[in-house]
């Protein structure tokens, strides 16, 4: 694995078509773009769904012979194809029982280390990890020096978030936000933009430590869900915390590559370990592509 350093917030040399794409999201109405998008998703028309979905199939070249359903036409709307459950033997699992999983389907934007309570996200730019996880500096400290990896999810990719590890879940938080483009134009050039966006943070107690999931909002994401709760965002734009631990709830337990959630339209997915936990494979580097499923690191 590449280890990642803190760099300063200097300007980079991208192209200039990169930065004005940036510059540009920086004005338009996020929420009313996606919610627009959320109603074209889900209209069931068959004439409108299913060109539509025939289309992203040609323009992303998806592969449907993965997917349960595998004819694009037998989908209610877009995004009923685009959260398509997978075949059961479509992403095994690693026979290593200390093996971390990859939570999805995509590529690794960067990992590496927390370092002095930070966050890379690309030359010139790191981020918060206190702001990313809602303004909670003493969850903060759980995860102080440890491990992060931030996974994009393209067009093409399989939708739905996997469990890493196996733990029980202690903690979500909704933290509005924008919903700036995460592609890699703009992660190249908008500062703190996984702490700026909106998204949902699962936290988990495991065998070894915490573990956080962070599912991050994105333009024309129209809504992101977990297992336990359906439908997070959008809500009321708030920030808001569900504990998991109060007497009388009952305990959600998760094991590894379980299904925890899902984005109705792509996005990131970043996981955190606390320190001293676990380690990234050290042949994985930024730019690499991964599975659901397929090992990326190993608890300590």
């Amino acid at each position: 694995m590449t280890e990642t350093a803190v760099t300063d917030n200097s300007s980079t040399n991208s192209p200039l078509p990169d930065r004005l794409f940036a510059a540009v999201q920086t004005i338009l109405p996020h929420h009313l773009i996606s919610r627009a998008t959320h109603c074209l998703a889900e209209c069931q028309i068959p004439w409108f769904k299913n060109a539509l979905i025939q289309w992203f199939v040609r323009q992303y070249d998806v592969d449907m012979s993965e997917a349960q359903e595998e004819n694009p036409k037998a989908y209610a709307h877009f995004n009923d194809f685009f959260t398509r459950p997978l075949k059961h033997d479509a992403r095994p699992m690693p026979a290593d029982s200390h093996a971390v999983i990859s939570p999805a389907d995509g590529a690794i934007s960067q990992l590496g280390d927390i370092r002095y309570g930070r966050l890379y996200q690309a030359k010139g730019h790191d981020f918060s990890l206190t702001e990313l996880l809602g303004g909670d500096s003493v969850l903060a400290t759980e995860f102080t020096e440890g491990k992060f990896a931030t996974v994009y999810l393209s067009p093409k990719d399989y939708h739905r978030v996997h469990m890493p590890a196996g733990g029980t879940l202690r903690q979500m938080i909704h933290v509005p936000g924008r919903l700036f483009s995460v592609n890699q134009a703009t992660t190249e050039n908008l500062p703190r933009l996984f702490a700026r966006n909106e998204r949902v943070v699962c936290i988990y107690d495991t065998d070894k430590g915490p573990m956080a999931v962070i599912l991050v909002g994105a333009m024309i994401v129209a809504s992101i869900e977990t297992v336990w709760s359906g439908v997070v965002t959008p809500p009321r734009r708030i920030l808001k915390a569900f504990n998991y631990t109060e007497a009388g709830r009952q305990a959600i337990h998760l094991n590894r590559g379980d299904e925890m959630g899902r984005f109705k339209l792509g996005s990131t997915a970043i996981v955190l370990f606390g320190k001293d936990q676990m380690n990234w494979l050290d042949d994985l580097k930024a730019g690499d592509t991964v599975r659901m499923g397929q090992a990326i690191g190993s608890f300590s």
